[in-house]
């Protein structure tokens, strides 16, 4: 078996508190759904499991009816996960909890940066919960609300029945210019689907824009009606409703033609060292002269992976389309540096 097969794929949860995880956690741990997982939280007592379903424990790791685990994490994520592959039998995939102002990047960077973990796991992805109808309030009074809707490939928009239509448009308008690349469910009792959050393969690179065809449309999708220079000079700028001025996180959407690697790959090196910082996502799929196959790129702050994905298919136009979402980020600057990395 490949390594990326015996690896175990894992989910980042995040969410203020109230916006629905413990429910949402409770679901995995205590319904029939025939898989293992494991749930590290930080707080056994935040989830409040009846002592009745808990079938044995062995320090911090709580077994349960249904097959799954529970544990929790005192200091080291590390030492957890490590905890958890010396267990008999394979996990389907490992939720970890963050707590309600934790940022969720170091989270994900655990599972890029240690050797010894990335081996067993794969950063699977990023799920951020929002209750609908705080959210407003949350983003006024906090970076971290932002930051995790920003950084996430889901987000479960919970808590529906409390607002009115108008609310929820209003709402997931503003989701979706912190982050149009996302994919929103919107639930009540956070009611989604447990196969919506878990094993999506968005850092995947092979997959990550197989199940992700929002990635490529999500820009275009209400300028059909615009025909394309063909020297790639379309653009489109997002119009961001008025009443959410105070986001502090904006995406800038990218494409162009085909990309000479000479100038493209020192380009996005440069790019993510210097503004790394400020970038908390970075997702792309670029045509390269000469090169007959995509190739997928993902980046978090200054982490960056990119690989070949698969061949073009005939037909398929070769274009080369790059989305940041992150604070402070020069637009017109990346536009201009992006295009002069295109072939001649």
């Amino acid at each position: 078996m490949s390594d990326a097969q015996t690896q175990i794929p894992v989910t980042v949860l995040t969410g203020y508190l109230g916006a629905g995880k413990t429910t949402l956690l409770n679901r995995i741990l205590l319904e029939n759904h025939g898989k293992r997982y494991a749930v590290i939280v930080n707080e056994f007592g935040e989830i409040g499991i009846d002592n009745d379903l808990i079938v044995e424990s062995d320090e911090e790791i709580y077994e349960m009816n249904n097959g799954c685990v529970c544990c929790t994490v005192r200091g080291d994520l590390i030492r957890v996960v490590e905890g958890l592959m010396k267990r008999p039998g394979r996990f389907d995939a490992i939720v970890v909890e963050t707590t309600g102002l934790a940022d969720p990047v170091p989270v994900a960077q655990t599972f890029f940066m240690d050797d010894d973990v990335r081996t067993k796991t794969k950063l699977d992805a990023v799920v951020a919960l929002v209750d609908a109808k705080h959210l407003p309030l949350r983003l006024k009074d906090s970076k971290e609300a932002e930051d995790q809707i920003a950084f996430a490939d889901v987000v479960v928009l919970n808590k529906t029945d409390l607002v009115t239509p108008e609310e929820l448009e209003k709402v997931e308008a503003t989701i979706r210019a912190i982050n149009p690349a996302a994919r929103i469910h919107r639930t009540q009792r956070a009611g989604v689907a447990l196969d919506e959050v878990l094993d999506r393969g968005a850092f995947d690179l092979s997959r990550a824009l197989e199940n992700d065809p929002h990635f490529l449309e999500a820009h275009d999708h209400d300028h059909d009606h615009d025909h394309h220079d063909h020297d790639g000079h379309h653009h489109h700028h997002h119009d961001h409703p008025s009443d959410i001025h105070d986001v502090t996180v904006k995406s800038v959407s990218l494409r162009g033609g085909e990309m000479d690697p000479k100038k493209f790959f020192p380009w996005i090196e440069k790019v993510t060292q210097m503004e790394g910082p400020n970038i908390l996502r970075l997702k792309g799929i670029i045509a390269l002269k000469g090169d007959e196959d995509r190739y997928v790129l993902q980046g978090v702050h200054m982490i960056l992976e990119g690989d070949h994905q698969r061949a073009w298919k005939d037909g398929e136009k070769h274009e080369s389309r790059l989305v940041f979402i992150g604070r402070d980020l020069d637009a017109e600057r990346l536009r201009k540096s992006f295009e002069a990395c295109q072939a001649a």
